[in-house]
């Protein structure tokens, strides 16, 4: 089955929101300013009628947000499962029609779960965890030269942070361009969204690079992996449990990245050290 007949079997709403308002704020000097601020809603996704999870999002892409969530947490094997996605704004859901309607089985996967550090999310469920030892992430290397090349393209990106503030910004890299870049109010859920993007489209991982402005908890390395991303560069930090899970799961792992320098926690060995 070839995208377009992928797309055509699967129907998904177009419900993308505009992700800041205007408002009214006063500046130091007491005077009046026209601002922009980020938008934050709750949309609750649902199977089969069935309400699994509340997010908080700015909105901008909501069906492709439902569709990474699905796949990262291990809730939903194929997007071929998947009949439709419809999002409605009205009555904040986003409603998920699956083709077996498998439903008691998806709802005892949400038996086990454990409270993370998540921004918008902090939970990961048991699910998550089964399918992250199934398979092993090719070796890639990357060229010093192409990192830095990359976080130069990527200032460019970040608009609504730019305008608004109060987002994170997560991107789809190869080694020359950036693919497809995300923000939402958690860098959750714009993993998720990009996540979802990849599912759409059929899209394999192996030669793709995640680049994330937040931080890299054990929680963002999962979904990396769930997507099959063997390299992931994050402009913040990283926690413990994040590194021992990069090297359980061989993700090649670059944070606390500028322009002109970046710290390596695990595989240095996937990197060149060109001039």
């Amino acid at each position: 089955m070839n995208i377009k007949d992928k797309k055509e079997k699967l129907h998904i709403s177009n419900s993308g929101l505009s992700p800041t308002n205007e408002i009214l704020a006063f500046n130091h000097l007491g005077e009046n300013v026209n601002v922009k601020v980020a938008g934050e809603l709750p949309l609750t996704i649902k199977i089969d009628g069935e309400e699994l999870i509340t997010l908080m999002t700015l909105g901008t892409r909501p069906e492709e947000l439902t569709l990474g969530y699905l796949r990262n947490q291990g809730l939903i094997d194929s997007i071929d499962d998947i009949i439709s996605v419809d999002v409605k704004w009205d009555i904040g859901i986003s409603e998920v029609i699956t083709k077996n309607k498998n439903t008691k089985q998806i709802l005892k996967k949400l038996e086990k779960k454990t409270i993370t550090t998540g921004c918008g999310q902090g939970t990961i469920f048991g699910s998550t965890l089964e399918k992250l030892y199934e398979d092993t992430l090719p070796e890639v290397k990357i060229k010093k030269s192409e990192i830095f090349n990359l976080l130069a393209k990527i200032t460019k990106y970040n608009d609504i942070y730019k305008e608004a503030g109060a987002v994170h910004g997560c991107a789809l890299c190869d080694k020359e361009n950036v693919l497809e870049f995300v923000e939402d109010v958690g860098r959750h859920n714009a993993a998720d969204t990009l996540s979802g993007f990849m599912w759409i489209n059929d899209m394999s991982g192996s030669n793709i690079i995640f680049y994330t402005t937040g931080r890299l908890t054990s929680e963002i390395i999962m979904k990396s992996k769930h997507m099959g991303i063997p390299i992931i560069i994050s402009r913040s930090g990283v926690t413990n449990m994040g590194i021992e899970l990069a090297k359980d799961l061989n993700i090649t792992m670059i944070a606390r990245s500028k322009q002109r320098s970046f710290l390596i926690y695990n595989n240095k060995e996937n990197i060149i050290f060109d001039e």
